[in-house]
């Protein structure tokens, strides 16, 4: 897949595409609708079909203070995007100058001046342009225009809920990574260096990897059952997210037990999928205490993965 940052050098492979409009985050089953009508329709008119999204997420760039729960990267974006079978993705750096076109300059000079697009796909929520004053209706009164077709997609939806990036933190936010999962169509993932900890777990016989989370991350706090990847091999796992209210009540850690595990792995690079919760986090009453739930957690988290097929990405 040809990934094409930003508007001002577009290569010609990239240019006449048929693209789908929009952040991307999560790229949930919902986003995945509108990529594979985008490559419908490429194919349909042998064109190349790709995806057009902005880095990063206007609600950072407008609040850089809030922090904001993004559910994927732009790697994790990319490397979806490239599973799914896109021939290009062009990522537009959201900055002021980006910001401030309105919705048709952004048309005359980002989708047909630069992108030269022969279709776009967008939902039917998308809005764009500066104020966000642009909107589907608005795409397809230019595209009738400037000589570009224009598909939106209406809500997709599993059991009358449609699928959101905001429900699906909201479904984070309770712990809940099985419901998540579902909607992102795989697990959801964290990804980091292994870092240094206050080496409790090594004391009380289960040593963990911990690992930074992202800023803004927003999981409810327990034990989960996970995948994790390293150097290309896949190893079952349970991990801890909370601020150990056994010891010191701190601040939220993220840390990993790999089961039949024993090599030292600090500052390499892991994933962690998050397969399905054990438990909600609390205090016990002693580490003999703690120890014993930790086994019965991890004997809990192995039986979860055993009934669970490993995926391939």
């Amino acid at each position: 897949m040809l990934v094409v940052h930003g508007f001002e050098a577009v290569p010609p492979e990239a240019k006449g595409a048929v693209l789908a409009l929009g952040n991307f985050d999560g790229v949930h089953r919902g986003h995945q609708i509108l990529v594979q009508r985008a490559i419908e329709e490429a194919r349909r008119v042998d064109r190349p079909g790709g995806v057009l999204l902005f880095e990063p997420h206007p609600r950072e760039f407008f609040n850089p203070a809030a922090p904001h729960f993004r559910l994927t990267s732009l790697e994790e974006k990319l490397a979806v995007f490239d599973q799914l079978g896109l021939d290009v993705a062009v990522v537009l750096p959201f900055d002021g100058r980006l910001a401030a076109l309105a919705a048709d300059e952004f048309i005359a000079r980002v989708l047909v001046g630069a992108l030269a697009v022969s279709h776009v796909v967008v939902g039917y929520h998308f809005f764009f342009g500066r104020n966000r004053s642009g909107s589907a209706e608005t795409l397809r009164t230019a595209g009738k225009t400037l000589g570009f077709g224009v598909t939106v997609v209406e809500p997709v939806a599993d059991r009358g809920e449609p699928f959101s990036s905001t429900a699906i933190r909201l479904l984070l936010a309770e712990g809940d990574v099985k419901g998540a999962a579902e909607a992102l169509g795989r697990p959801w993932r964290v990804k980091g260096p292994v870092i240094g900890g206050a080496q409790r777990g090594t004391g009380l016989g289960f040593p963990t990897a911990n690992v930074a989370l992202p800023k803004g991350t927003a999981l409810g706090h327990g034990i989960f059952a996970v995948r994790v990847k390293l150097d290309g091999r896949s190893l079952d796992g349970a991990a801890y997210l909370g601020t150990r209210p056994t010891f010191d009540d701190g601040m939220p850690v993220l840390e990993v037990f790999l089961f039949d595990f024993d090599e030292k792995i600090y500052g390499r690079e892991i994933e962690v999928s998050f397969i399905d919760k054990v438990r909600d986090d609390r205090k016990f009453h002693s580490a003999e205490e703690l120890v014993q739930q930790m086994e019965a957690d991890c004997a809990k988290a192995s039986e979860i993965l055993a009934a669970e097929p490993a995926q391939k990405s």
